[in-house]
């Protein structure tokens, strides 16, 4: 009898960073690893297993017929690690590793950060890797473990549920709106430069917000940040949507027709299946939704609900 291929799960790890980015180079900044240890990692799994795995070309790493089959049993492996490991922790209160966490740019900044000194004392042992820049990450890729989007993921191997509701006015400066023409209805917005994302790079259909206001707004300035958005729209370059929990926290700005423009999206929170029962994973998750509840003011302010309710706000 020939004898059995001999790797280890530690090679498996390796094949599958390369095969989910088909480059050495960032599959060895995941695993925080060199180009040449990835690159001897494949070779020796290759040889244990006695196939070809990867073509290699100028691109970078393409699996074979061989190598797409085989990913399909080395995740089931990873998920089987996952849940052994989450066993290993259940009924442990410390919570140990790295959790990378993808955000908008907004919630980022404006709302977790407030809440990172809290999430530190509660998990003192937990490192956490905030990224910001969310159309470069993938959770099927593994380049995050946990998302807060603004469109719940369609289909797919993922867990998602949802943190909360926001809302979005028009804004501008005291000092920009006392120079310029009147507001009183939508279509004297056209009278205004607007302030909003670039376009192309919109990476969320709920970014897409100018046509909701007026089908005819074309923007002046443009962003892919909506730090740099809120800058322009304090220092009068005109008018922006802006979203109410961090709008509301500079006095210099004021709502433009409050009664009439009012606009909810949401903020969900998504991790691949494979991961949601990894204990620290699960610990972040939870900590964001004991964050939001009971933040109901900070994310929907009473005009906005008193103008869902149908009544007039005071």
């Amino acid at each position: 009898m020939s004898n059995p291929p001999q790797f280890t799960w530690d090679d498996l790890q390796f094949f599958l960073a390369v095969a989910r980015t088909g480059q050495l180079s960032t599959a060895a900044r995941q695993l925080r690893s060199s180009h040449a240890t990835v690159s001897r990692r494949i070779d020796r799994l290759e040889f244990a297993l006695k196939v070809k795995l990867f073509e290699r070309n100028a691109r970078g790493y393409v699996l074979t017929a061989m190598g797409t089959r085989f990913v399909d049993t080395a995740e089931k492996m990873e998920q089987e690690t996952e849940r052994l490991r989450a066993d290993l922790a259940a009924g442990s209160m410390t919570q140990r590793g790295v959790v990378r966490l993808s955000a908008p740019e907004g919630f980022a900044n404006f709302f977790f950060a407030s809440v990172l000194p809290k999430f530190a004392a509660h998990h003192p042992h937990l490192s956490l890797e905030l990224v910001t820049i969310q159309q470069i990450m993938s959770l099927s890729r593994k380049e995050a473990d946990i998302t807060v989007v603004l469109d719940e993921p369609k289909g797919g191997p993922y867990f998602s549920e949802k943190l909360t509701d926001y809302h979005l006015q028009v804004y501008g400066s005291r000092d920009y709106l006392a120079k310029s023409p009147p507001v009183n209805c939508r279509d004297d917005l056209l009278n205004h430069p607007f302030i909003s994302y670039i376009e192309e790079m919109i990476f969320a259909p709920g970014l897409d917000y100018l046509g909701d206001v007026h089908p005819r707004i074309k923007p002046q300035f443009q962003s892919s940040s909506i730090f740099a958005q809120l800058t322009a729209t304090r220092n009068g370059l005109g008018l922006c949507v802006l979203p109410y929990f961090f709008a509301s926290l500079y006095p210099e700005l004021v709502r433009v027709l409050p009664d009439e423009v009012d606009l909810c999206r949401n903020y969900w929170v998504t991790c691949h299946q494979d991961m949601r029962q990894a204990p620290r994973v699960r610990a972040v998750i939870d900590f964001l939704r004991e964050a939001v509840k009971g933040e109901d003011a900070r994310f929907i302010p009473p005009f906005a609900a008193a103008i869902h309710s149908g009544q007039k706000p005071g």
